[in-house]
C-alpha cells in the first residue's frame, strides 16, 4: 500500500489530488530529481535541483516543468500552494488521489534516500 502521509513520504493525498513537500535548488548545474532527504523538522521531502534562478518565478516554473516532465502529468495539473519564495515548496498534483498516490510510490522509489 502507497504511503498516505509525509511521515512515510514526502506525498499525501489531498482534496482533488496529492500534495508533495519539496527542497528545490535553483541554480544548480541541471535541472533533476535529487532524492527523497529529511527537512530539519524530521519530515520527508523530495530534493529537486533547477538551472533557473530564484528571479521572477523562474525557479518555480522550471521545477513544475521538471516535475510535469519526469511524472508524465500535464504542467497545468501541477501548482505550488506553499513556500513560492522559499526553497521549501508544497506542490499540489490534481488528479485522483488514490491513482495519484500509487503513481508517485512506484516513480520516487527510484530515487536515492539522502
Amino acid at each position: 500500500m502507497p504511503p498516505t502521509c509525509f511521515t512515510e513520504a514526502p506525498f499525501a493525498a489531498a482534496a482533488g489530488g496529492v500534495r508533495v513537500a519539496i527542497r528545490l535548488t535553483p541554480r544548480a548545474r541541471a535541472d533533476r530529481l535529487d532524492g527523497i532527504a529529511r527537512s530539519a523538522d524530521g519530515a520527508p521531502v523530495l530534493k529537486a535541483s533547477v538551472t533557473a534562478p530564484p528571479a521572477e518565478g523562474r525557479a518555480n516554473d522550471a521545477l513544475l516543468a521538471l516535475l510535469a516532465k519526469s511524472w508524465g502529468v500535464p504542467r497545468r495539473d501541477l501548482a505550488i500552494v506553499g513556500g513560492a519564495r522559499s526553497r521549501n515548496k508544497t506542490v499540489h498534483v490534481t488528479g485522483d488521489p488514490a491513482e495519484l498516490l500509487k503513481r508517485l510510490a512506484v516513480l520516487l522509489v527510484s530515487l536515492p534516500i539522502a
